[in-house]
C-alpha cells in the first residue's frame, strides 16, 4: 500500500501531465497560459513537471481555462466537461 508521500508525488505527476496535455490541445504556449493565470511561466513549468502542486484555487482557474473538469485535470475522471 502506498503512503501519503508516494500518493502525493503520483498526483503531482498526473496533474502536471494533464496540464501540459490539455494546454497543448488548446494550442497554448506555457507563456500564454501563465499570462492568463497571472503567474510566472516558471511556476507553470513546475506544475507541468510535477515539481510543484497548484492549490485548489489555481486548479480551478486552470480547469476553467482549459475547459475541463477538476476530475479530469486531477486524473479522477477521463471525460471532458461539456461546454
Amino acid at each position: 500500500m502506498k503512503g501519503p508521500a508516494e500518493m502525493n508525488e503520483e498526483r503531482r505527476g498526473t496533474i502536471g501531465k494533464n496540464i501540459k496535455r490539455f494546454r497543448e490541445e488548446k494550442k497554448l504556449s506555457q507563456s500564454q497560459l501563465a499570462k492568463q493565470l497571472w503567474i510566472e511561466r516558471t511556476s507553470l513549468a513546475g506544475y507541468e513537471r510535477g515539481q510543484r502542486l497548484p492549490d485548489i484555487f489555481m486548479l480551478c482557474k486552470i480547469a476553467d481555462i482549459l475547459e475541463i473538469s477538476l476530475d479530469v485535470l486531477t486524473g479522477r475522471e477521463g471525460v471532458r466537461k461539456d461546454g
